[in-house]
């Protein structure tokens, strides 16, 4: 099928997977990146104009504004306000120049903060998300609502995918901002080399997530792209629990960093369970794969080889 998808947010996290792994799966159309650096989009002029430039058949809509749960706590009127935003501007800029199809994800906080794991898509509606990133959440859901709105008044087809906890290459490591994998992998890099002998994690390490990685969810986005049939939300994650002291050890391990792991109980652990039931995922013949340790192994060998220099976009 010849065409031309646009991405959005290319050069994000998720983004630095997708656009390869899109240019791959459809070697005749044209794979159109775009990331902050080519315009605003929390912008409706600007991002109007740049459908209009490009003229997509469809749009992959990446673009975010993220970060980890001190972040939230920091700043939740700037998640709130830039998310939903994004999510307005691109459908409502999609309906003024004809385009009819849009995939969009969204993160596994926007479900409620009372969720009983593992969490099935139908509980998506069921309470308010949890409480340190609800601003974030609340405005990445409206992404469903707008879905179903601009399907039924403009004919645009959409399919709202709802990545797990995702990890891997490519993540913001920036102190303050990073999510727990990238964070833990920073700081037991640098305690390792300067020698220390402890470190300090938020918590109790007793919160159970379930980490996907994030070359697993891009090669599955395509097998959503061209079909109309699967409006959405669909959860992808690999399916597994890990508390967030076995992930602390795991990733100690992987490091090689030899200090006492010690835990702050004064500090947020988040929502105390969050696993996803993957169940509508995997009847639809997709799976992603990889586990835990495979891609900390992966995502660190990246991480160690670009430390230095902050190369590859590494983002310290």
């Amino acid at each position: 099928m010849a065409g031309r998808i646009l991405v959005t947010g290319a050069t994000g996290f998720l983004g630095r997977h997708m656009t390869p792994v899109l240019s791959e799966a459809y070697p005749d159309r044209e794979i159109v990146g775009v990331s902050s650096a080519d315009g605003d989009l929390t912008s409706f002029d600007v991002t109007r104009a740049l459908l209009e430039r490009v003229r997509p058949d469809a749009v992959i809509h990446l673009a975010a504004y993220s970060g980890g749960i001190g972040a939230n706590r920091s700043w939740p009127a700037d998640f709130y306000w830039r998310n939903i935003t994004l999510v307005s501007n691109m459908y409502e800029a999609a309906a003024q120049t004809g385009v009819k199809r849009i995939v969009y994800t969204m993160g596994g906080c926007s479900y409620p903060g009372t969720a009983t794991s593992p969490i099935s898509e139908d509980q998506m509606w069921e309470g308010y998300p949890q409480g340190d990133s609800a601003a974030y959440s609340a405005a990445k859901k409206m992404g469903i609502v707008a879905a179903k709105a601009y399907e039924a008044q403009h004919g645009i087809s959409s399919t709202v995918l709802v990545p797990g906890n995702l990890f891997g290459e490519f993540d913001n490591y920036r102190n303050g901002e990073s999510h727990v994998i990238p964070a833990f992998l920073r700081r037991f890099h640098e305690a390792k080399l300067n020698g220390v002998t402890e470190v300090t994690c938020w918590g109790r390490g007793i919160a159970q997530r379930d980490f996907v990685y994030a070359e697993d969810v891009a090669k599955a986005i395509p097998q959503f792209l061209d079909r109309t049939d699967v409006p959405g939300p669909v959860n992808l994650s690999h399916g597994a629990t890990t508390t967030i002291r076995e992930l602390a050890e795991t990733v100690a391990d992987v490091v090689g960093l030899k200090a006492e792991i010690k835990w702050d109980h004064d500090k947020p652990e988040g929502q105390l369970i969050k696993i996803f039931d993957v169940k509508r995922m995997r009847e639809m013949g997709i799976d992603c794969p990889t586990g835990l340790r495979e891609g900390l192994v992966k995502t660190y060998a990246w991480f160690q080889e670009n430390y230095a220099e902050a190369g590859d976009g590494l983002r310290l």
